[in-house]
């Protein structure tokens, strides 16, 4: 049987937005004249119920042009506040508009202001409550859908680990269908219940309305076929793209006179983000500048005094877009360093390294100098670490997708070092991190690296 409640919720989270945004325009009215003088006197009663309905009208049509009534299973908080946002701004505007042409006598800034406040408050607390009661009845056994996964390798085992560790979509996974010739080991998490030929009948005997088609990228030319299996049942499909091999970017979709575009590689760091991101990066290292600068002072000093040499060492470092840069760091070496080696990576207790240089790199103070990299523009606090150009030939040649991370600024700590993988270590661990990086980045993001940067200290094992 093909479960459709999508109509029944839409309707039912309807009333409860219209009845939230009555209270909220009440709400405004009375802590607007409660709580703040009226040197104009307080509007009667009647006069602002008087505006409601026109009010409520307009909130009918902003939350459905805003997208608040796309009821599905898969999605979250986050996306949902967004869209209250939305749609409550909008609301805001067009109950202005509406003032002004009406010429209403009922006007007042701040009881307006107070109502777009109390409208987003209440209504994200209300349909979490009424989230939470669906929850509650699915996991009773209403209201709840059950799913096949098109695929048992690895993207599909994903999917029903991520539908498995959130009760909230109310889904049940009954079991993977694929060609037993093309698994390499038999599922563990659910049954195989058969092969791709099978579908329609297996989606009858299982009751299922929901397939998750998670195959990987070598097999997407299946796809037509399947399609076609799948236009004889009434089930909801939804495409689980094989993201990694996607080189870890993130997709998002595109509409354009109903013609969908799938951007499966977007710089993030764009448009309003990019100017936000820059912002913090000139508040924040102007102001570690500030703090560390009695300690870069004392440490050049000493750098002065403990060996011969200049007191810092600029190298050429690929950065945004595959471009070089002069990274400036204190000097750690001799000055001649590179002279037999060439350009090698530092190893545990190399020789070439001062007694003060393998302090500093140790406690990675060698790094403080970078914040004039980011104050230039050259460099972020947070992104991809920046390598040589002659690695970053190299690695191009040997792991694919490492140029991706030249998407971004190069960073002075970012997600793969307070996950660990620092210095000599495991590249194509450093490479998911960064793009993982690059596909989830946020102001949130970087901030949390910041705060875990300090709080796991900046010594590190790897660090020689």
């Amino acid at each position: 049987m093909y479960r459709r409640h999508g109509n029944k919720l839409r309707w039912a989270f309807l009333a409860c937005d219209l009845a939230v945004t009555a209270g909220a325009w009440i709400g405004g009215y009375a802590l607007r004249f409660t709580l703040w003088p009226a040197p104009l006197g307080v509007p009667d009663a009647p006069l602002v119920f008087s505006t409601l309905p026109t009010v409520l009208v307009l909130a009918a049509v902003a939350y459905h042009l805003a997208g608040l009534y796309e009821i599905h299973r898969l999605r979250q908080l986050p996306r949902e506040l967004s869209v209250v946002c939305r749609a409550a701004g909008l609301l805001f505007i067009l109950v202005i508009t509406a003032a002004f042409y009406r010429r209403d006598p009922y006007e007042s800034r701040l009881a307006l202001a107070l109502f777009l406040a109390l409208d987003v408050v209440l209504l994200v607390a209300v349909r979490r409550a009424v989230w939470r009661l669906i929850q509650d009845l699915r996991r009773r056994g209403l209201n709840y859908g059950r799913a096949i996964v098109l695929g048992a390798g690895r993207t599909g085992r994903l999917v029903v680990q991520t539908i498995r560790a959130h009760a909230w979509t109310g889904l049940e996974v009954v079991g993977f269908v694929d060609d037993g010739e093309r698994i390499k080991a038999p599922p563990t998490l659910a049954p195989l219940l058969g092969s791709t030929d099978q579908l329609e009948r297996i989606v009858a005997e299982h009751d299922v309305d929901h397939v998750f088609v998670a195959l990987p990228w070598s097999r997407y030319h299946e796809l037509p076929r399947i399609c076609d299996s799948l236009a004889h049942v009434l089930v909801e499909v939804q495409l689980v793209p094989d993201v990694p091999n996607l080189a870890g970017m993130k997709l998002r979709m595109l509409d354009i006179d109903n013609v969908g575009f799938l951007s499966l590689r977007e710089n993030p760091h764009a448009g309003t983000a990019r100017w936000a991101k820059r912002a913090c990066d000139l508040a924040l290292g102007s102001a570690a500048l500030l703090l560390a600068a009695p300690l870069m002072a004392a440490l050049a000093a000493a750098i002065r005094l403990t060996s011969p040499g200049p007191i810092f060492y600029r190298q050429s470092r690929t950065g945004l877009g595959g471009r070089p840069f002069s990274m400036l760091k204190f000097r750690t070496m001799r000055s001649d360093a590179e002279k037999e080696t060439g350009p090698v990576w530092a190893t545990r207790g190399d020789r070439r390294c001062t007694r003060l240089g393998r302090f500093m790199r140790r406690w990675s103070l060698d790094e403080l100098p970078q914040l004039f990299n980011v104050l230039a523009g050259d460099m972020s606090l947070v992104g991809p670490r920046p390598e040589r150009g002659v690695f970053v030939e190299k690695f191009r040649r040997e792991i694919p997708a490492y140029q991706q991370r030249h998407r971004v600024k190069a960073g002075m700590t970012g997600w793969a070092q307070v996950q660990g993988w620092r210095g000599n270590t495991s590249l194509r661990h450093r490479l998911s991190c960064d793009l993982y990086y690059i596909a989830n980045w946020s102001l949130l993001l970087d901030l949390k690296i910041l705060l875990l940067t300090v709080w796991c200290g900046l010594r590190h094992r790897n660090a020689y």
